[in-house]
């Protein structure tokens, strides 16, 4: 049988054997080729992988930055629960501290280191003497148990025979100073018990003219003013007002009103009744014709 196929049976074998052995070998070299491409390819993956990290992580950078720049913050959220409103310490006012404190009545002693200490950088040594108080121009003063009336039942015994010996126009036997004309009303009101005939006078500057206030002094007598001590000062600057008929001046010192200020802690006012005072008024005490009270 092997002698029928002859040479060309071998011939047709190596053939075989040779093609078969060609295509095996292709076939792992395209293996080897594969996989040597793929081994190839995955660093540049790697990289592209890396690339697109750093351009997302610039992106979240970038976008950060714009919403700083705009004032956009974002804010961690808090917890509203563990978070309490801190309490603000109120600052204590002057009022506080008067309205917490207990009320000292006035004394002469105030009132004469309050003209002191006014005067002293604009008076010389000689000028300062000429405006001090002596003591025996004061009246008792009031202790803060006494209404307007029964302070002044206490140190105007006499007032029914005084007043009836007082017949000067442009003038008045007691004056009181208080620090608004609201006060001047409400002093008035409480003159009820203790002004008896006599005629009371409202000197302040609210809706009445000094022009119409000097008519009233000079048509008829009057025993008591009431009054501001800027239209107070007014008043006589302008003469509607005489200093010679006044016995008695009452200061309405320890009255303080919804801030708890006296008329003397009131700038304004502390200024216009230091003037009245330089107007005459601390020469009469000097001369004894005038007594001051504190109220």
């Amino acid at each position: 049988m092997g002698d029928d196929l002859g040479d060309e049976w071998w011939a047709r074998g190596e053939e075989l054997g040779d093609s078969g052995g060609e295509d095996a070998h292709n076939v792992h070299d395209s293996h080897d080729s594969q996989d040597t491409q793929e081994a190839a390819e995955e660093p540049k993956k790697k990289v592209v992988k890396k690339r697109k990290l750093q351009t997302q992580e610039a992106d979240k950078v970038k976008k950060k930055k714009t919403v700083q720049k705009e004032g956009i913050v974002a804010k961690p959220e808090e917890k509203t629960e563990d978070k309490k409103p801190k309490k603000r310490r109120k600052k204590k006012t002057i009022t506080d501290v008067l309205a917490t404190s207990e009320p000292a009545p006035g004394s002469p002693a105030d009132l004469r280191s309050l003209v002191q200490s006014y005067f002293s950088d604009t008076r010389s040594v000689i000028e300062q003497e000429e405006l001090k108080l002596p003591e025996s121009c004061f009246l008792t003063s009031n202790d803060l148990s006494h209404s307007l009336s029964s302070y002044l039942k206490e140190v105007c015994p006499k007032w029914a025979k005084v007043q009836k010996q007082h017949t000067q126009t442009r003038s008045v036997v007691l004056l009181i100073v208080c620090s608004s004309a609201l006060r001047t009303i409400e002093l008035i009101k409480q003159l009820t018990t203790f002004k008896g005939e006599a005629k009371v006078l409202k000197l302040f500057a609210k809706h009445i003219k000094a022009e119409d206030q000097v008519k009233l002094l000079s048509k008829s007598v009057a025993h008591i003013g009431v009054g501001t001590p800027g239209r107070l000062s007014t008043l006589i600057d302008k003469e509607g007002l005489s200093l010679q008929g006044l016995r008695y001046l009452v200061l309405d010192w320890n009255y303080r009103d919804q801030k708890q200020r006296r008329m003397v802690d009131i700038p304004e006012v502390k200024a216009e009744f230091l003037k009245l005072m330089e107007t005459g008024i601390i020469k009469k005490c000097q001369e004894e014709a005038v007594k001051i009270g504190l109220f």
